[in-house]
């Protein structure tokens, strides 16, 4: 087996609800890259995870609301969700984002593979 394994995923995209498209990309044990796509009028639900999750919008503009704060992330911005805090976003406009996990989602990995 190989110590580094080439993640070739590139038409693989699943939409777990209506205006999002998400794309399991490379992932372990600790670490999981994951591609969304939103539609311009998305709104995600409120949820927290146990993860930790390194948000990097690749393009577009997205509310988002992590604990009490909200705050607006566009092209180029990142931030990180800690673990355990509830959160939401919402697409502004149309946008693409990867989100890494630390540790993997499982949830993710079972309905991927």
């Amino acid at each position: 087996m190989s110590e580094i394994e080439v993640s070739h995923q590139e038409d693989v995209a699943l939409s777990p609800e209506p205006g999002l498209q998400r794309q399991v990309l490379a992932y372990n044990a600790n670490l999981m890259l994951v591609r969304h796509q939103m539609q311009k009028g998305w709104q995600g639900a409120r949820h927290s995870h146990p993860h930790d999750q390194l948000v990097y919008i690749i393009k577009g503009h997205l509310r988002f609301t992590g604990g009490s704060s909200t705050f607006d992330a566009k092209t180029g911005d990142s931030f990180v969700v800690p673990g355990g805090i509830e959160h939401q976003a919402s697409a502004i406009e149309e946008s693409e984002v990867l989100d890494v996990f630390n540790p993997y989602r499982e949830d993710y990995a079972r309905v991927q593979g």
